[in-house]
């Protein structure tokens, strides 16, 4: 039969690195983070990860089918960033390309999409891209997010080939909309329209500072979200695949940071040798996260191995799969 499989993964990371205060960085992991300069945004970040793929030779850019892009950095509202990429990248005429608005749920999401194309025979390759500039929306008097968020971008390719297993696949899916006030930017919708006084900062009750336009975390919303959903997610999965947690080799979670994937880990039993733990030089780079934590960890990753794919965050959304690399 034919299947999808991820044939290569590539990533880029902005040279602008800001390092975190100490006392934070134990706490959440995160010891220094990348960040796009005033000039560099998300869609050059992606393309510039695309190219990457490119010149690895794993594929002819007159190949590529299909081009997804998942952003919440957008160039513009309209018309869709994936076209523009797709010009920028030189792919064929032949070759469609959308964007969708996703955060730490996107990777896996993208990855259901490219399944989905390739198993029905609309397309033979698949590029998939992330890419955000978080930094752009936050306020450095902000702690609550300044010190957490990195800039990334990565390009991964989903090919179709023949073959007797299933390489990606099953999936769970899940949102929750009652908590989109917990992580968002409030100004610059068409609900909230931008005005001056969406500029005008404002201290909250920890003494953190933010206009309208900034992005807004309710940390502890988030984590008790997390707590409360994730494990469910992970059971439901492992119903779908017909496995137990120990028949799983490797799990490689979204890295919003080091406090929330050990309460994680430890509430699941998942072994410490088996979970991915990639944030300390980068944050949390929201969609990219688990292609990065993903390409980091290929060596140390059997082939062959079962790999789960849990994402969640911003909306709230939340999806998991089972991967075989």
């Amino acid at each position: 039969m034919v299947t999808g499989f991820i044939k290569s993964i590539e990533y880029y990371l902005p040279t602008n690195i800001l390092k975190n205060d100490n006392k934070i960085a134990k706490k959440i992991g995160i010891y220094e983070r990348r960040v796009a300069d005033n000039t560099e945004y998300a869609s050059d970040m992606a393309i510039k990860a695309a190219e990457k793929l490119f010149d690895g030779g794993v594929v002819k850019r007159e190949d590529i089918d299909l081009l997804i892009y998942c952003t919440q950095s957008p160039d513009y509202i309209l018309p869709s960033t994936a076209c523009y990429i797709h010009d920028r990248l030189r792919l064929p005429i032949h070759c469609g390309a959308y964007d969708y608005n996703l955060g730490c749920s996107g990777y896996v999401y993208g990855l259901a999409m490219a399944k989905s194309f390739i198993e029905s025979g609309l397309a033979s390759h698949v590029l998939l891209l992330t890419a955000d500039t978080y930094s752009k929306y936050s306020n450095p008097k902000d702690r609550s997010v300044y010190p957490i968020f990195g800039d990334a971008a990565t390009a991964t390719l989903i090919s179709s080939r023949e073959h007797d297993k299933i390489n990606i696949g099953p999936f769970v899916f899940g949102s929750d909309g009652s908590g989109a006030q917990n992580l968002i930017i409030p100004a610059g919708g068409f609900r909230e329209p931008v005005t001056l006084d969406s500029f005008v900062e404002k201290a909250d009750e920890y003494g953190n500072i933010r206009n309208r336009c900034n992005l807004y975390m309710n940390g502890p919303e988030i984590f008790n979200f997390t707590l409360r959903e994730i494990p469910s997610v992970v059971e439901k999965l492992l119903e779908k695949s017909q496995a137990s947690l120990d028949e799983y080799d490797y799990f490689v979670f979204h890295q919003a940071n080091l406090f929330m994937l050990e309460h994680l880990r430890k509430k699941l039993k998942i072994d410490v040798a088996k979970f991915s733990i990639q944030l300390s030089d980068i944050g949390n780079t929201v969609s990219s996260s688990i292609p990065i934590a993903l390409k980091r960890d290929l060596n140390s990753i059997q082939p062959g191995s079962r790999v789960m794919l849990v994402g969640f965050g911003v909306g709230y959304s939340w999806a998991a799969c089972s991967i075989r690399l």
